[in-house]
Order: C-alpha cells, then structure tokens, then sequence
C-alpha cells in the first residue's frame, strides 16, 4: 500500500516534519510493510523553506543580517537544485524574533529580509519563492529595497531611516543602485493574503495591531503607507492601493511588485507545484494530511484544501488528523476530504495536546489505519 503523508505544522508542539514522521510511526504498528513517503506541507509562511529543504535536497546558507529593529543576526536561505531560491520573512523580519514588548511597526523593517534575497543572488539564484508570513514589519518592503540598493530619500534627497512610520517623509526614488540581478529575477510570492495596500482592509488596520501598532499608529502607519504609493506611482506611473493581496506582510508586497518581476501565487498552490506534488499524489492509495485545527476557515484555501481538491481530482482518498475539528469542517467533504478524525481519545485540556502532539498524532494515526484495513 503506497501512502502519501502530508502533514502541516501543529503550531506550538510540531513541525510539519514532525508531524508526519509521527504519523509515520503510527502506520508502522499496523501495516509494517507499507510503503510510506512523508511530504512536509506549508502554505507559504512560516516553514516554508524546511518543507521545501527536506523535499528537494536544499541546501541552507548563513548570513548575518539585521532583524527587525536593525540588530545583527542569523538568518538564512535555501538554495534549491535549479538556481532557486526561498526565503521567508519570518526568519530576518519575523515577530518571533522580537519580544512583545519590542513590537513597533514604526520602526520595525524589513531591511535584513532583503540581505536575504542580496545574499541568494550572489549564490547565482534566478528564481525566488518569498514567503511573506510571519513578519513583524509595517514599511511596504522599503527595507529590503533599501537592502538591495534602492534610494528612498526625502524632500531634502537623505536617505530615510528604516521603519514603516519614516516613509510619510519620502519624496523621491533613486533607483540606479538598485541590484540589477533582483530586477531581472523570477520573483513568486507566496501569500494567501487579499488585503488591500490601505484603508479599512489594508495592511496597517487589519495586520498592524498583532505587530504591536496601537489605534493612532495604524492611522499614521495607513498615512505612511499611502504617501509611499503615492510616490511610487509618481516614479513608476504604478498604482499599487487596489491590488489584491497588496497589504500581505506590511506592504512588501508592493515592494517586490514595483522592482522586480514579481507575481504573487497562493501558498499551498506554490509549494504543491514545487514539490511536484500530484505526481506523487497519482501513485498513492492513500493520502493523509492534517493540522492544528479544522474549522470554516480550512475552506478558504489553505492548506487541508488545497489537498482535498487534489484528492478529488485523483480520486485519491484523504484521511486528515486535527488537534480540533470544529463548527464548519464538514464542508470540506463537499471539495474531496474523505475522512477526518480528531487525535485526542476524548477530552483533552490544549496544554496537554500541545506537550503529547507526537504521542497522540502516532496512535490516531494507528487507529486510523485498523479501521482502513477492515474495509
């Protein structure tokens, strides 16, 4: 029996890895002999670059960079066979590497994410996948372009700090100096996110409070962010305020649309495709996937539903495990989710879900599969 593993992160206990090596485990008890291949699932976010390490044999490269409020530290990329590159912007730019009280999108940039991307070229990288999860930053990607040698300056031609809040002070674009090799790139960005570059659904109101912005600093940051496209539509003849998906990541977004040969494709369409996903899918008899939880929103293209669409086009059967199933998660047998089942035995308290994940993803798992071979 060929079995397709394709398990995402269980936020705070497991790895996408992780996971499927538990539910690895869990076939073994039943079915030893089963030929077993686990694919790491992420959706564009965080983990992103492990899942596609581990696929396809990448290979990972250190740099120092500034992290979010411009101190030295380690980041890195993946360099994929084929001169590809992923680079994430949780792992330079992300929230995790702040302490709450750290949190300021005034002045939090995304500068060491576009070291990454500086960095990935020079290794000769002529295809980037960007996953913009995860970041801590509210500047329209103006770090990272000033990382690759892009001129943001003010009415009196300076060079503009780093944070989100100094672009109400840009006035002009020098883009002489920026790295040639970025505008003539393969840029994918990996987003599910439709928000819009402003207003009430923009990248300031809707994901700058989580990053630590308060009331008055989403209206100023909102402003910021307006006078940017404003002077990029003065420089570019571009309009970047109405583009779906624009507010991803703070604006970076429109950062990696207006210099460089930029698309943005959904998460899990974009890792599926890279990992070659359905042509495994084809030789399996069964595909197992699963999360943290599944609810209403695994329906709006993450993920569990990105798969079960595949499923179904394959006519593959698809067991998906979750830390939760909740009010909603049945729609997913309307897209190609043959069965679903929770990994706890009864009730369970989070924090022990959380601290026994592996233990508990192992024997749903092994449960799973003795119901499966009674058929």
């Amino acid at each position: 029996m060929k079995i397709l593993v394709a398990m995402d992160s269980f936020k705070g206990s497991l790895s996408s890895l992780e996971a499927g090596q538990a539910v690895k485990r869990g076939i073994a008890r039943v079915l030893p002999r089963a030929d077993v291949s686990i694919l790491p699932l992420a959706d564009g976010g965080e983990g992103t670059a492990e899942t596609l390490a581990y696929a396809l044999d990448g290979q990972y490269h250190y740099e120092e960079v500034l992290d979010p409020l411009g101190r030295k530290t380690e980041g890195y990329f993946v360099l994929l066979p084929g001169n590809t590159a992923v680079v994430e912007l949780a792992v330079a730019s992300g929230l995790t590497l702040l302490q709450e009280n750290e949190r300021n999108p005034f002045l939090t940039s995304t500068y060491g994410s576009g070291q990454l991307i500086r960095a990935a070229l020079a290794r000769g990288a002529k295809k980037i996948i960007v996953g913009l999860g995860g970041s801590a930053t509210n500047d329209g990607g103006a770090g990272l372009l000033q990382a690759l040698g892009l001129g943001l300056l003010d009415e009196n031609r300076k060079p503009l700090p780093l944070g989100g809040i100094h672009l109400k002070d840009l006035a002009y674009i020098n883009a002489e100096n920026i790295m040639s090799e970025f505008k003539s790139a393969e840029i994918l960005i990996a987003s599910d996110v439709n928000n819009p570059l402003l207003g009430e659904s923009g990248a300031s109101a809707i994901f700058g409070p989580q990053k630590g912005a308060t009331p008055s600093q989403v209206e100023a940051l909102d402003a910021a962010l307006n006078n940017y496209n404003e002077v990029l539509f003065k420089t570019l003849g571009q309009n970047f305020k109405d583009i779906k998906g624009a507010g991803a990541a703070g604006g970076t977004t429109v950062a990696l649309l207006a210099f460089s040969q930029a698309q943005i494709e959904p998460g899990i369409d974009l890792v599926l495709d890279t990992l070659n996903f359905e042509e495994k899918l084809k030789k399996a008899d069964l595909l197992i996937g699963g999360e943290g939880k599944i609810d209403k929103q695994t329906l709006l293209g993450k993920g569990l539903m990105g798969l079960a669409q595949r499923a179904r086009k394959y006519n593959v059967p698809f067991l998906a495990l979750a830390g939760s199933i909740e009010e909603g998660a049945e729609g997913l047998y309307q897209h190609g989710l043959s069965a679903m089942l929770p990994i706890a035995p009864g009730p369970i308290t989070l924090d022990s879900s959380l601290a026994h994940a592996a233990q508990l993803i192992e024997t749903a798992s092994e449960r799973a599969l003795r119901l499966i071979t009674l058929l």
